[in-house]
């Protein structure tokens, strides 16, 4: 009996040790996981809050031009696409904790950022606008003052709309994403959602709201991010030139960034 339990023990050690191994990842590549046909998996994750780049359809499928360009992606380099939803602030620290291969979800490529993660080249560049009631008569920053100006945790926005308060003194109110800013805003719980340009521009003809650019900032572009010292990013960046090079890029911008001037 004693000699059964031993060799059980063994056995169990051996497995553990050849699971370890399989799931360690590989600097060189994403997931070593791959599906039933052998094909192998490319993990993404997304905010998918974020239209037109992310979002989800009536059906709850992914959409959006961030979503297009990860299929692109994974199938001018062999792999089955497998996207993963969660909020914006814990992206980074899914890419830390190895949960995921990379992040595409309209991430600035921040320099305070590139300390934790590594991203790609760049592939737009939006800048950033204020979201206002149709009726409103807040037409500029110096018009913000004693006001309330909603941002979504973890972005950029949240990050430059501090920087501005201390100067035109109005309160920063922060929320889990976008589409609850503009809920707050259309119930005058802010005055003013402060977000992406071309996702402003998108509830404005959406909802018929209102706002303005913001003249101030000169944000990075979007980029793909990565865990930290993973050579993966530079396969994506060839699949990204090539893909820039045929004219598809230029493609999702139609189809789906149209409507930004």
């Amino acid at each position: 009996m004693m000699k059964l339990t031993n060799l059980f023990i063994v056995f169990m050690l051996i497995g553990a040790v050849l699971a370890a191994c399989g799931s360690q990842g590989n600097n060189g590549e994403a997931s070593s996981d791959a599906n039933s046909e052998g094909k192998k998996v490319l993990k993404m994750a997304t905010s998918a809050d974020f239209p037109p780049f992310e979002s989800r359809d009536p059906e709850g499928n992914f959409e959006g031009f961030d979503i297009e360009l990860a299929h692109m992606i994974a199938d001018e380099l062999g792999y089955e696409l497998n996207i993963e939803d969660m909020k914006f602030d814990g992206l980074i620290g899914a890419l830390q904790a190895d949960r995921v291969d990379m992040v595409l979800s309209g991430m600035s490529a921040t320099e305070e950022r590139k300390k934790n993660v590594d991203f790609s080249t760049e592939y737009h560049h939006s800048g950033e606008s204020f979201l206002t009631k149709a009726d409103s008569d807040i037409q500029s920053l110096d018009d913000l003052k004693g006001k309330t100006v909603g941002v979504q945790l973890g972005t950029i926005q949240e990050e430059g709309a501090e920087k501005l308060a201390e100067e035109y003194g109005f309160e920063v109110k922060k929320v889990d994403n976008s589409g609850l800013l503009v809920q707050e805003l259309n119930s005058n719980r802010i005055d003013v959602g402060y977000m992406d340009k071309t996702v402003a521009v998108g509830y404005q003809e959406e909802q018929g709201l209102s706002g303005f650019d913001d003249p101030t900032t000169s944000s990075p572009g979007m980029a793909i991010a990565f865990p930290k010292g993973n050579d993966f990013v530079n396969e994506v960046n060839e699949a990204l030139a090539k893909l820039e090079e045929e004219g598809k890029i230029k493609e999702l911008e139609e189809k789906w960034l149209s409507n930004v001037e």
